[in-house]
C-alpha cells in the first residue's frame, strides 16, 4: 500500500460526517440547523443528549485512529501523522457534505494521537477531562488539551514527526475555536451539561 493512498483513505475516513449521518438516520434532522450548527461530537451531545453524543465522538476518534495506525504499521511515524492530519482535514472539510464546515477536529486528532503516541495522547486527555470538569466549557478544555501536546511530546522525547504534528494540531484547533474565543470574552459561551439534550 502506497503512502499516497494511506493518506488519501485518511482524508475519505475523516471526511465520513458521522454528526450528521447519525442524527439524519435517527432524528430526520440536519445537526448544522441545531446549536451550534457543528457536526461533532460536542455539539450533537449537547443538542441530542449522550444517546446521540458518545457514539459520534467514538466515530470520530475512530477515523482519526485507523488511518494514522495504518501509517504508522505500514512506513512509521511520519505516514502515521500525515494519514492522521488528512483525517483531521477531512472532518474539517468533509468530501461528502461538499466540502462544507465540518468539526473542529479534536476527537479525529485525538484519535491520531492514540496511534502514533498513546501516552501524549493519556496525557492530552487528562488535561481535558480536567478541564471540563473544572469549567464545563468543552472548547476551553479541547484548546487547553490541543496546546499541551506540543509541551508534552517535547517532554517525553517523542520523535520529531510527532512533536511537529502536535505543533500543528494546537495552532489548528485554537485557530477553528476562534469563534468560541470570542463567546468566552463577551461571556455568552454555553456551559455543557451532562445527561440531557438542550431545548434549542
Amino acid at each position: 500500500m502506497s503512502a499516497a493512498a494511506i493518506v488519501l483513505g485518511g482524508y475519505l475516513l475523516g471526511s465520513m460526517p458521522f454528526g450528521y449521518w447519525v442524527v439524519r438516520l435517527l432524528k430526520g434532522e440536519d445537526v448544522r440547523q441545531r446549536g451550534s450548527g457543528n457536526i461533532g461530537a460536542t455539539n450533537v451531545w449537547r443538542v441530542y443528549g449522550r444517546r446521540y453524543g458518545i457514539p459520534v465522538m467514538l466515530l470520530d476518534v475512530a477515523k482519526g485512529f485507523v488511518p494514522a495506525l495504518v501509517g504508522v504499521l505500514v512506513s512509521g511515524d511520519l505516514l502515521g501523522v500525515l494519514a492522521g492530519g488528512a483525517a483531521m482535514v477531512g472532518h474539517w472539510r468533509p468530501l461528502f457534505l461538499g466540502f462544507q464546515r465540518g468539526g473542529k477536529t479534536v476527537a479525529t486528532a485525538g484519535g491520531a494521537f492514540w496511534a502514533v503516541a498513546p501516552l501524549v495522547a493519556v496525557v492530552g486527555a487528562a488535561v481535558w477531562v480536567a478541564l471540563f470538569l473544572v469549567l464545563r466549557y468543552a472548547s476551553v478544555a479541547s484548546m487547553g488539551a490541543a496546546i499541551s501536546l506540543p509541551v508534552v511530546a517535547w517532554a517525553l522525547g517523542e520523535p520529531w514527526p510527532v512533536i511537529v504534528f502536535a505543533s500543528l494540531v494546537a495552532v489548528a484547533v485554537v485557530i477553528l475555536h476562534r469563534t468560541n474565543l470570542r463567546r468566552l470574552r463577551a461571556g455568552t459561551e454555553s456551559r455543557f451539561h451532562f445527561g440531557r439534550a438542550a431545548r434549542v
